[in-house]
């Protein structure tokens, strides 16, 4: 059975939301970054890890979502196989892994891109980040026009993989995500997936 280390709302959730796609038995364990005992199993602290179920250990979350996809075939989450629609949904994996999921991290931790301390300047790092994740938006925005997934004509594990960050950002612009309105249709299209809903709840972001 596969055990999924997870923090609340982290991007570990699209993790959680994939392993509900499945459709398989897992366990999914919340962890507290700073707990010894869980840099015992990820030394970097981070979320997710996964424990395929013999005790190995995935970490990175583009990684285990790939992994997932690719061992259960039948759940189709995995992209077309050609060599052309496997570059193209590990070219959008890593647009969320190198592009967007860092462009929040001025917004989260904003101590970590300035010597300054005050209060200003923290802001100004924080403004810095938010002109950077829309930056991001416009570009998954362009690509959304006209489609309903991310890639191809099915969900995917990509597709999973924008809910956590998409829900940053619409909790942290000003004004959501009315300035993306086909980013902002997929995502609620994922939000009434009963997968991605049934993973919310038991991460507790959503009421039962």
């Amino acid at each position: 059975m596969n055990i999924l280390y997870y923090a609340p709302g982290a991007c570990s959730l699209s993790v959680h939301i994939v392993l509900e796609w499945v459709g398989e038995p897992y366990k999914a364990v919340r962890v507290n970054y700073a707990d010894p005992e869980y840099h015992k199993l990820n030394p970097a602290g981070q979320v997710p890890t996964l424990d395929i179920g013999d005790g190995t250990l995935l970490t990175q979350c583009s990684a285990i979502l790939a992994y997932l996809a690719k061992t259960h075939p039948e759940a189709t989450l995995a992209g077309n196989k050609t060599p052309f629609g496997q570059a193209d949904i590990g070219r959008w994996s890593a647009f969320f892994t190198g592009d967007v999921h860092p462009a929040f991290f001025p917004l989260f931790m904003p101590q970590r891109y300035t010597t300054a301390e005050d209060d200003a300047a923290l802001a100004k790092v924080r403004s810095a980040g938010v002109a950077l994740v829309r930056k991001r938006l416009d570009l998954l925005e362009a690509h959304l026009i006209g489609r309903t997934y991310i890639v191809g004509g099915s969900r995917t594990y990509v597709d999973a993989y924008s809910v956590p960050m998409i829900r940053w950002a619409s909790a942290t612009i000003p004004g959501g995500l009315v300035d993306w309105p086909a980013v902002k249709v997929h995502h609620e299209r994922m939000l009434a997936d009963a997968g991605v809903e049934k993973a919310m709840r038991d991460e507790g972001l959503i009421k039962s």
